[in-house]
């Protein structure tokens, strides 16, 4: 799948106030520094579709973008490290929990985690909630330009072990990606096409 059109379409903090539309969503989540913006700026094409800063928790809103006028991209507030204030964090963290827990449209969300690092308690604890919920997710593997080959593969392999030994029966589907050199871009996308072929 190509993306040939991105448009934002609202910002809020309320669920209810998401666009009424029965189109599919797909919500991109994870760590405040894990470069989440920067990836849905390179899957879309726009280098600024998406809001990048250098101070990590920029993303505070539940933010809507149509993609190829057909499903929605959604960009969900980092969740750890942002540098807010608690009440803000508990404000925000409140509906992200929402959002998962009420968007009927939501068909998957995708846990971004940084592949230079080993499983983080917050990224972990994050999946566990989502598959106890019973909410379809994916990983991806972000920055895999800052790593040579060897030590991508073996991060990763070393998460596989980590999640399939403590946590889950089989891993769940995984994307390696860098913003850089558009890595794992074409398989992301093609993957998300290929669910919306079976709606």
């Amino acid at each position: 799948m190509k993306i040939t059109s991105a448009e934002f379409v609202i910002s809020n903090q309320d669920v209810k106030r998401c666009p009424n539309s029965g189109i599919p969503e797909y919500a991109f989540i994870g760590r405040s520094n894990v470069g989440k913006s920067s990836l849905i700026n390179m899957l879309t094409n726009k280098k600024s579709l998406a809001k990048t800063s250098g101070r990590p928790g920029k993303t505070q809103l539940i933010n809507h973008f149509l993609i190829n006028k057909s499903w929605h991209l959604v960009d969900l507030p980092g969740y750890g490290y942002a540098r807010v204030s608690k009440t803000s964090k508990a404000k925000f963290q409140k509906f992200i929990t929402k959002y998962f827990e009420q968007r009927k449209q939501l068909i998957s969300g995708f846990v971004l985690v940084d592949v230079r690092h080993e499983p983080q308690p917050i990224d972990v604890e994050f999946m566990e909630w989502l598959g106890e919920s019973g909410i379809p997710f994916s990983i991806i593997f972000t920055k895999a330009d800052k790593l040579k080959p060897n030590a991508l593969e073996r991060n990763v392999e070393a998460y596989k072990k980590f999640l399939t030994e403590g946590v889950w029966e089989e891993m769940p589907p995984y994307f390696v990606t860098s913003s850089s050199n558009n890595q794992g871009k074409e398989e992301l996308l093609n993957y998300i096409g290929s669910i919306n072929d079976t709606l």
